[in-house]
C-alpha cells in the first residue's frame, strides 16, 4: 500500500566516468542540464571507471571518493575534470590542489590517498562496469539501459530524458 503523500523515489542515473577523461568533462554540460531539468527527481550517481590509458585516473577516483566522504564528491569531480590536461601532465599533486581549492581537509585527503581507504569502492565500481560491458567513458546507465558516450555524446541527453520521463511516469 502506498501513501498518497509519499514522494516517489528518484530515477537513478549512473554516470560512469574516468576523471582524467576530456570527454567526461564535456559530458558535465549534459549532467548539469539534467540536474536542472529534473531536480531531486533524478539521482545522478558518479561511478568510477578509470581507464588504463589514463595514468592518474585510478588515484583520481579514490580522491573523488574522499571528497564525497567530506561532502563534496560532485564538486570535486567537476573541478578535477576541468583540469584533465594538467592532471595528465603533473599527476597527483593536482588532486591535492583541487581538494585544497574546495576547502577540503587536505591532511585527511592526503592520508586517504596514501592509506588506500577507497580502493575497494573504486575496484567494486570498475568490476561492476566490466560486468556491464562498459568499455569507455562517459557511459550512462538508466532504467537498466546502457548509453555509451565514449564514441559520441550526440543525442545522449535526449535519450536519457526520454528514459527518465518514461520511468517517472511509472
Amino acid at each position: 500500500m502506498t501513501d498518497s503523500t509519499t514522494t516517489p523515489s528518484p530515477v537513478v542515473l549512473e554516470a560512469w566516468f574516468d576523471l582524467q577523461c576530456p570527454d567526461c568533462f564535456k559530458a558535465l554540460d549534459d549532467v548539469r542540464a539534467l540536474r536542472a531539468a529534473y531536480g531531486d527527481r533524478l539521482d545522478v550517481q558518479l561511478r568510477h571507471f578509470p581507464l588504463s590509458k589514463n595514468k592518474h585516473a585510478y588515484a583520481a577516483a579514490q580522491a573523488a571518493e574522499e571528497a564525497a566522504d567530506q561532502g563534496q564528491g560532485w564538486a570535486y569531480a567537476e573541478a578535477l575534470l576541468a583540469r584533465t590536461a594538467e592532471l595528465a601532465e603533473r599527476g597527483e599533486p593536482v588532486l591535492l590542489e583541487v581538494a585544497t581549492g574546495l576547502g577540503l581537509g587536505a591532511e585527511e585527503f592526503d592520508t586517504a590517498l596514501i592509506d588506500g581507504r577507497h580502493l575497494l569502492t573504486v575496484d567494486a565500481d570498475q568490476a561492476e562496469g566490466q560486468a556491464l560491458k562498459i568499455t569507455g567513458t562517459p557511459t550512462y546507465v538508466i532504467g537498466g539501459e546502457r548509453l555509451d558516450g565514449g564514441q559520441s555524446q550526440e543525442g545522449l541527453r535526449a535519450r536519457i530524458e526520454e528514459i527518465a520521463d518514461r520511468l517517472l511516469a511509472g
